[in-house]
């Protein structure tokens, strides 16, 4: 990881823990929650407002102004407002969504649960769904959220993210292999 890597994740580590503390302690666990996902909903679809907080073009009162409308036209509630608002004055908006990811993964270990990443070549049937939870449930001892994704360029098989863990069973991945192989016998 590059010193500038690390300085960003120590930004996003300090004000996630920040966040989810006060949340913690007011008991808004959870309306922090739904805030933070309709604000990530809404970062997703509006180019602008992505534009906004990536962009040096725009001084910090010019993305306090903006980002301050947002958040109330939003109706989001006063510890995300006033969070999101605090960032925009630090100057720090790019940093947001990894402010954002942190703090869930944080609300998620509180929760026992770990987050798996799958990825398949083609969408994958509810009992195949259950089933990769279950075995994901077994390896972890914890609940597990899924988020799915699906990549045809895999051609069959999974790609399967667990915390630090990955594991390729894609087609992709062992024809690859087998191409590499090959060239290393010819």
């Amino acid at each position: 990881m590059s010193e500038a890597e690390t300085m960003v994740f120590g930004v996003a580590e300090r004000y996630a823990t920040a966040l989810f503390e006060l949340a913690n302690e007011t008991g808004e666990l959870e309306i922090v929650e739904a805030d933070i996902a309709r604000f990530e909903t809404l970062r997703r679809e509006s180019a602008d407002l992505r534009r906004l907080m990536k962009s040096l073009v725009f001084t910090t009162e010019d993305q306090l102004k903006a980002i301050s409308a947002v958040v109330e036209a939003a109706g989001l509630g006063r510890t995300v407002s006033n969070f999101v608002k605090l960032v925009a004055a630090n100057n720090r908006l790019s940093n947001l969504p990894d402010m954002f990811r942190r703090f869930r993964q944080l609300l998620a270990d509180r929760r026992g649960e770990v987050t798996a990443g799958i990825v398949s070549a083609i969408p994958l049937s509810d009992g195949q769904l259950a089933d990769i939870k279950g075995a994901l449930a077994d390896i972890s001892g914890k609940s597990v959220h899924v988020e799915l994704d699906v990549d045809p360029s895999l051609i069959g098989g999974l790609v399967v993210k667990l915390g630090s863990r990955m594991i390729d069973t894609s087609l992709k991945t062992k024809l690859d292999a087998l191409k590499i192989a090959l060239k290393e016998v010819g």
